[in-house]
């Protein structure tokens, strides 16, 4: 396996080495630069992060847990495909953790967040330009962290977090569509823009229609990309 991890991002403080690697492995079986199907390699992720197999041990366990990777007879662990099932199980308790937290936000919302969701938009704009998926992708998930966060309800969005890798990864392939990108920077725009005139109703459709995106494109890149697929 040639795992995809050009450049290790640095150790967050009190991390332990089995947290960092199970965060940077998801983020790339998230985004797809390792793919569905691709086995890993406990001796050379080891390598790779300059650690005893013990922690990559550990990572495996923890992504085993979220659904992730699988152990296999004969294949050793591997990042499991992609599931319909499962991204649709995702989105179902995602929306319902969701609309609450915008209509929570429309009674009350620190500036502050709002400022950081505008800002974060133009820096989805600039990933567009650039064409940058991956950079797209953690943008995104900043910008739904921070309107949580502005809302009071972190603790809603942590619940969400342990469930959304599977909606994530499909979420990723879409963003091969054309245009798809920029239809998703102006559902954003609307989200902010109804949180701002604190109108719950225009809010919370908006959300809807944000998170139902997924059920609209899904058919598709499930056609074109069948064998990442289960």
């Amino acid at each position: 396996m040639d795992l995809v991890l050009p450049t290790l991002a640095p150790a967050r403080s009190q991390e332990s080495a089995a947290a960092r690697i199970e965060r940077e492995l998801r983020g790339r079986i998230i985004d797809l630069s390792i793919k569905p199907g691709e086995r890993l390699s406990e001796a050379e992720i080891a390598e790779r992060f300059q650690v005893s197999r013990q922690p990559v041990r550990e990572a495996f366990i923890a992504l085993m847990r979220a659904g992730l990777v699988d152990v296999q007879p004969q294949r050793g662990t591997v990042v499991v495909k992609l599931s319909v099932r499962r991204m649709l199980d995702a989105r179902f308790i995602r929306e319902a953790i969701e609309l609450a937290i915008v209509r929570r936000a429309c009674e009350h919302f620190d500036r502050h967040y709002l400022d950081r969701m505008r800002k974060l938009i133009d820096e989805q704009m600039l990933a567009v330009d650039r064409n940058d998926k991956e950079g797209f992708l953690h943008l995104d998930n900043m910008f739904h962290i921070a309107l949580a966060d502005g809302a009071g309800c972190s603790a809603a969005w942590a619940a969400v977090e342990m469930q959304k890798a599977h909606m994530d990864r499909v979420c990723a392939l879409t963003l091969h569509s054309p245009g798809r990108s920029e239809v998703v920077v102006d559902q954003h725009i609307a989200i902010v823009d109804a949180v701002e005139a604190g109108d719950a109703e225009r809010a919370v459709a908006a959300m809807s229609h944000h998170l139902n995106e997924i059920l609209r494109a899904v058919a598709g890149v499930e056609i074109t990309y069948s064998d990442l697929f289960e």
